[in-house]
């Protein structure tokens, strides 16, 4: 079939070992919960023992499956048998189970079982279907001829595992104790070398081969620029937060310049190329979670998962049509009245370690930043690693005016942006908006800052919250402003508010610290 050490025979291995660690692990809670004098393993055991003895019978009968296949027979599989199927569809109601369970607690207070759970179940999904996906395989076959039918329908198979393993990724986290993130980056890239074997292009065209578009339907003017320097020195940033102009207020924001214009994000690596973010998310194929709407705290506003090939050819750049996704049907689909859709706030170099690489942490960020300026009960637990989050949207994505519980290094790698930030001095005019429909919503202002300054009408659930005599008394309270240029960081102190607004399309990385 395989040589020992291809990409086919190393994901199959890779499988195996899978499979046989959640057998094992299954077996070990049902044993101990069968002898209540032992202790009990932590991980899946929250889940109860029925569900742990079905996912241990789903594991063990695919174990079955591996052992039985053949070599011989492999490039002949025809569809999968009942057996299989009633596996297969065991292990969708395991995970249809543990995500049920998700909204009934905060993600961060969320019983690691459930999420071990929705991991597990899915982890051998993929394994099972797996088996009944030739394109794996047959492209070993010796003169096997690849038609134009047999590369799409390989292109929808290898979708479809992509997504089942991005959905864990997302939505649990890729929780698992013996498995989980490490496990699904392998299957992944073992999974983007069979593709590349196949021969599959993963890009645009070349005649799409271009950079975003630098449109700029709204430029909002400068008032009072934040004070911006060149690169400083990891002492010098020091020296310059611990000695503020007002003791009161604590460090200023600053813009500095030249410290990320090395990074492979803007240089060997564009991310202002579409080609070759496509070429880091599976010819786009690769899940993203999107919001959906002008801001947040609009009427209408949600949130769902689609492809980052869809994102950029729905949302980003109607232009890109030759995007090679399968999952969207519709080729002729365009931005034109569609809402505004925005990748916010979404940890997206951990789900794809690609792009993690193009950018470094500044060095700032292992700087010792003082406390908050006014109300020490915000202040975080001193993180181990920055948290990094990605920005990524078309122009007029807007973050309404708030607050962070971290210091903010705010780094512009694609398109501009405008930023305007309040002091932490001026938080009781800010009217924060408190707890909305259990939500806490308190780093969050009520005031429309667009709506405040003419550029965007007010939202129908905002006319009658907004009065003239507010508008007009927040128009009064001092501000900083700037626009972020492609290599600009921007560093807001903890406290300060701020609102962000897409100017073009943008691609942005904040690191939190403390």
């Amino acid at each position: 079939m395989t040589s020992s050490s291809s990409p086919t025979r190393q994901l199959f291995e890779l499988c195996v070992e899978a499979i046989s660690t959640i057998q094992s692990e299954c077996s070990s809670i049902l044993s101990v919960t069968d002898s209540p004098n032992e202790s009990l393993p932590t991980g899946l055991t929250g889940c109860g023992p029925a569900l742990v003895d079905l996912l241990f019978r789903q594991a063990a009968q695919i174990s079955i499956y591996y052992q039985e296949l053949k070599p011989a027979e492999i490039g002949t599989a025809q569809g999968p048998a009942e057996e299989q199927k009633l596996s297969l569809d065991r292990l969708s109601d395991l995970v249809s189970i543990s995500y049920s369970k998700f909204y009934a607690f905060l993600f961060k207070d969320l019983p690691i079982c459930w999420r071990q759970l929705y991991t597990d179940a899915s982890i051998l999904k993929f394994c099972l279907i797996l088996l009944w996906t030739p394109c794996i395989y047959d492209h070993d076959v010796e003169g096997i001829k690849t038609s134009r039918e047999q590369v799409d329908r390989a292109g929808r198979q290898i979708t479809q595992l992509v997504k089942l393993l991005d959905f864990a990724l997302i939505l649990a986290g890729a929780a698992g104790e013996q498995r989980g993130r490490r496990w699904i980056d392998k299957a992944i890239q073992l999974l983007q070398e069979v593709w590349n074997e196949l021969g599959i292009d993963t890009g645009v065209p070349d005649e799409l081969n271009v950079i975003f578009s630098t449109i700029e339907p709204f430029t909002p003017p400068v008032k009072h620029p934040i004070q911006c320097t060149d690169s400083l020195s990891i002492e010098a940033f020091q020296t310059y937060i611990d000695n503020p102009r007002d003791s009161e207020l604590g460090p200023e924001p600053l813009i500095i310049r030249g410290i990320i214009g090395d990074w492979p994000a803007l240089t060997k690596n564009p991310w202002n190329k579409p080609s070759y973010l496509l070429s880091q998310t599976f010819g786009g194929r690769r899940l993203v979670p999107i919001e959906i709407g002008r801001s947040y705290v609009d009427e209408g506003w949600g949130q769902k998962l689609i492809t980052f090939g869809e994102f950029l050819r729905g949302y980003i750049d109607p232009s890109l049509l030759a995007v090679q996704d399968d999952s969207i049907s519709d080729t002729s689909a365009s931005s034109q009245g569609k809402p505004t859709a925005y990748l916010a706030q979404h940890p997206l170099f951990t789900q794809l370690p690609g792009l993690r690489n193009d950018i470094l942490i500044p060095d700032y960020c292992y700087t010792a930043p003082p406390p908050h300026p006014t109300d020490p009960s915000i202040d975080q637990p001193e993180l181990d690693e920055p948290l990094l989050n990605a920005w990524f949207g078309p122009p007029g994505t807007i973050t309404p005016l708030h607050t962070d519980p971290y210091h903010n290094l705010l780094t512009q790698v694609v398109g501009r942006k405008y930023v305007r930030l309040y002091s932490p001095l001026n938080t009781e005019r800010m009217k924060a908006r408190g707890k909305e429909n259990g939500v806490e919503m308190g780093n969050t202002s009520l005031m429309d800052v667009g709506v405040v300054e003419g550029w965007d009408e007010i939202p129908d659930d905002e006319k009658d919250g907004l009065s003239e005599e507010d508008l007009a008394s927040f128009k009064e309270i001092p501000f900083l402003d700037c626009i972020l240029e492609p290599g600009d960081a921007l560093y807001i102190p903890i406290g300060w508010w701020h609102y962000v607004r897409g100017l073009s399309v943008s691609f942005s990385v904040s690191f939190w610290w403390n």
